[in-house]
């Protein structure tokens, strides 16, 4: 079994990434140079904690904007599945579909979990707030789903 290994903590540089999103286009970290990024690790589309966390950055996404504040989620769904989540739930964000898991490896976010006493291979959710330069200003471990805007903003007003 994978370990999960340690999250990339804040003052050091995001991992430089290219990823493949719904629509088939990629985005990657210099797409965001210039703007304030959450990238926001979670474990599966259409799960109840997963909707109320894209659902609470939905809500609020107006407001994070003007925070000058840009939205990536990430799980290892395919893009079919995230097509139809974000349509269902009307999110105006890119969600990345990392299959081979070389997003959260990179990220140190996928690793060992318990459940009702069993044990499995998982996301642990995770928000990294990375800073228009590309350098991590703060990591959200175990977000509040229904309150992850307002985690967020707090976290980049912080630093």
């Amino acid at each position: 079994m994978t370990k999960i290994a340690s999250p990339i903590t804040a003052g050091h540089d995001a991992p430089d990434f290219s990823t493949t999103v719904q629509d088939g286009t990629t985005r990657q970290l210099s797409d965001y140079t210039g703007s304030k990024l959450a990238l926001y690790f979670y474990p599966r589309d259409m799960t109840p904690g997963c909707t109320a966390q894209a659902c609470n950055l939905t809500e609020h996404y107006a407001k994070l904007k003007s925070h000058g504040i840009e939205i990536l989620g990430v799980s290892p769904d395919p893009a079919s599945k995230h097509l139809k989540f974000i349509d269902k739930y009307a999110l105006p964000f890119d969600l990345a579909c990392d299959e081979d898991l070389s997003l959260h490896e990179a990220f140190g976010v996928w690793g060992l979990k318990k459940f009702m006493g069993k044990e499995y291979e998982g996301t642990h959710r995770t928000t990294f707030l990375i800073d228009e330069s590309g350098c991590i200003q703060a990591v959200i471990t175990k977000p509040k789903t229904k309150d992850h805007a307002a985690e967020i903003i707090d976290g980049f007003a912080q630093n």
